[in-house]
């Protein structure tokens, strides 16, 4: 009788920014976004939070702050580092977005740098792009990182046979 292998699977690191915590309370993203937090609460996914998404929230409305708050104690917290910030210069020098969204180049670093394998947002303007997603990757294959999955919310969950 042969030995049977039992594996184990491990949480998917994931980075999620700002506009996920934002997600749950905005109509249009609520469901997902609280699918999304429910999976990592569940153990689905071990979250990374970075300083730069717990200072964007210190201005949100206190429901948003307060279930941050709650997320919070799930989390591995990373620092911005002179690391995330010299990637997030390569992406700003090779044109990916422009430096009025530096903050949002920010937030891929900080995905990047720290090993996350996905990252989730629902800003779909520079971050979830179908031309910039290769983009940031190709800065990161040059730079000695690997490659990011850069999804929604929606996105992650839907697999699971989660009707939105």
């Amino acid at each position: 009788m042969g030995r049977q292998r039992i594996t184990v699977e491990k949480p998917i690191l994931v980075y999620a920014d700002t506009s996920v915590y934002g997600g749950m309370f905005d109509e249009e993203f609520t469901k997902p976004s609280r699918s999304f937090f429910d999976r990592v609460r569940a153990g689905r996914f071990r979250l990374v939070l970075s300083t730069l998404v717990r200072d964007e929230l210190e201005e949100a409305a206190t429901p948003v702050r307060n279930s941050f708050e709650e997320v919070r104690r799930l989390c591995d917290i990373v620092d911005v580092t002179e690391e995330a910030i010299l990637l997030q210069r390569a992406y700003l020098e090779a044109g990916i977005i422009s430096r009025d969204w530096e903050a949002d180049a920010l937030h891929v670093a900080l995905a990047s740098v720290s090993g996350c394998r996905l990252l989730v947002s629902w800003n779909f303007k520079h971050i979830v792009h179908f031309e910039k997603i290769p983009m940031y990757n190709g800065v990161n294959l040059a730079n000695g990182y690997g490659s990011l999955g850069i999804h929604s919310p929606q996105e992650v969950i839907e697999d699971e046979g989660e009707n939105i």
